[in-house]
């Protein structure tokens, strides 16, 4: 037989067309030889023969976790300007319009979204955005009953609220919370919601990314990032690991400007770990969390240059609250922060993040660089300072702050009227719509210094100090870093 191009089934192929019969029989039991010595099996993976092999299924997962996703309707009253709708066309609009809208009514508007039953007794956390302002909440479970649920606590710095149900010595279903710390990007999870009020819908993905620090959707910007779709009406709905638990709060979506508003498959959870901080939170009627009494900022490209760091990772302390658990723990000015119980941290939203769900008055270690060298602390997770006491004033009688409202600034004052912890001192709390102190520029957040050369540390002294008629005011403000100084005439 003659060597020809092409493989050797191509040769036999060509040369059986030649043969007669008896040629065609022997070339074909040299094929089956060859079948029997090289099985297709050894090249390819084996074909299923069993249902098991085959079926590839979150139902088992579903049935086990469904049960225990509902939906949440807020009803919500607001006072609105309704117009006629006799003079909706822009040409009456222009000339009529004014002349007929009616005065301000109530109406009643309806929010949608989902929540999870984390306790047997009842108990529902949600998003604090799908709750906000309602005058009335209900839940409905997924066999379609209704209760009313009461609003135990709402936390907008997490974007959070924790529901309770009344359902008596009832069970209801539930979904056990997991350390979110242990997800990996890459582990599967499935989404539970009610995406546009169509009912529950399950969606998969994996997780895209963790401690995803995305600006603008809650106070701690520290999320996990998956692609399972995620739709409005999701929003307090499930994010499931494959063993059951619940790793995540379903809370916002990334999309595009020109979207309208639907999944592009980039979606932000807030791990359970901070949702285990806030239902603990119950007991106590509000979220107390952790305060470290230090403030920094990031390593960038250029400071990771400066102080010859491996990358550009952590956080730089620049400032440091006296009586605080971090002056106690030797935390300095200079410091750069690595990592937080073994944890690391990049930036200083996961710093915050870290510090926010730690356990309150337990130890923990913090590894930083001092001088070029590690060092590790052990600090006690405190909860921030409530003294000097606010002692809450707004301003009246014939002065420069008439109209504004005052107060002690201490850190828990400071972290709950969104105000800066680091500082001390008398606040300006308000500027009052309208009054004195606004048309003079003071703003929420200055710090009051001095009047008429009298140091003013208390509200106290602030009370006697304006209780006077002056002829002139000689005031210092801090604004931002900034010490402000202004003369005001007693017209």
């Amino acid at each position: 037989m003659k060597s020809r191009k092409g493989t050797f089934f191509n040769v036999l192929h060509a040369d059986c067309l030649k043969t007669d019969l008896r040629s065609k029989v022997l070339i074909l039991s040299i094929i089956a030889v060859f079948g029997a010595a090289f099985p297709m099996t050894s090249l390819a993976k084996d074909i299923p023969g069993t249902r098991e092999e085959i079926q590839l299924s979150f139902a088992p997962l579903v049935n086990r976790t469904g049960p225990a996703v509902v939906n949440i309707f807020a009803r919500t009253q607001r006072m609105e300007r309704v117009k006629s709708p006799l003079f909706a066309d822009p040409f009456f609009e222009q000339f009529f319009g004014k002349l007929f809208e009616r005065r301000p009514q109530m109406r009643n508007h309806q929010s949608l979204g989902s929540g999870v039953v984390i306790k047997p007794n009842g108990i529902v956390v949600t998003n604090n955005h799908v709750i906000a302002g309602a005058t009335e909440v209900k839940v409905v479970l997924s066999n379609r009953r209704e209760f009313d649920a009461e609003i135990l606590l709402a936390d907008k710095k997490t974007d959070l609220a924790i529901l309770k149900l009344d359902v008596g010595l009832e069970k209801l279903p539930f979904i056990e919370l997991r350390d979110s710390d242990t997800l990996e990007v890459g582990d599967l999870v499935l989404a539970i919601g009610n995406p546009f009020g169509v009912g529950q819908t399950v969606t998969s993905g994996i997780v895209s990314a963790l401690a995803r620090t995305a600006a603008g959707i809650t106070d701690y910007s520290f999320f996990i990032q998956t692609d399972a779709s995620i739709n409005p009406g999701n929003s307090g709905g499930a994010l499931i690991a494959m063993d059951g638990r619940l790793v995540g709060i379903n809370t916002a979506i990334f999309s595009n400007k020109r979207g309208t508003g639907g999944s592009v498959g980039i979606g932000f959870a807030v791990p359970s770990n901070m949702v285990k901080t806030v239902v603990d939170s119950v007991e106590k009627g509000k979220v107390v969390r952790p305060w470290l009494g230090a403030t920094g900022q990031t390593i960038d490209p250029d400071l990771a240059r400066e102080f010859e760091l491996k990358r550009p990772a952590g956080v730089i302390i620049n400032k440091v609250y006296p009586e605080s658990s971090a002056v106690e723990a030797g935390l300095k000015p200079g410091d750069i922060v690595l990592s937080i119980n073994k944890k690391p941290i990049d930036d200083r939203d996961i710093l915050r993040y870290r510090i926010a769900t730690l356990p309150l008055g337990k130890t923990f270690s913090m590894r930083v660089i001092r001088n070029g060298k590690p060092k590790t602390l052990r600090l006690v997770a405190k909860a921030p300072p409530t003294l000097p006491k606010p002692n809450v004033y707004k301003v009246p009688g014939r002065n420069p702050f008439n109209g504004a409202t005052v107060a002690n600034l201490s850190p828990a004052f400071a972290l709950d009227n969104g105000l800066d912890d680091m500082k001390r001192g008398v606040v300006v709390v308000s500027s009052g719509g309208g009054s004195v102190a606004e048309r003079l520029g003071l703003k929420k957040g200055d710090i009051v210094l001095t009047i008429n050369s009298k140091k003013v540390s208390t509200v106290k002294i602030f009370k006697q100090v304006v209780s006077y008629r002056r002829k002139l005011w000689r005031i210092s403000i801090l604004r931002d870093d900034k010490v402000l100084t202004t003369e005001i005439p007693d017209n």
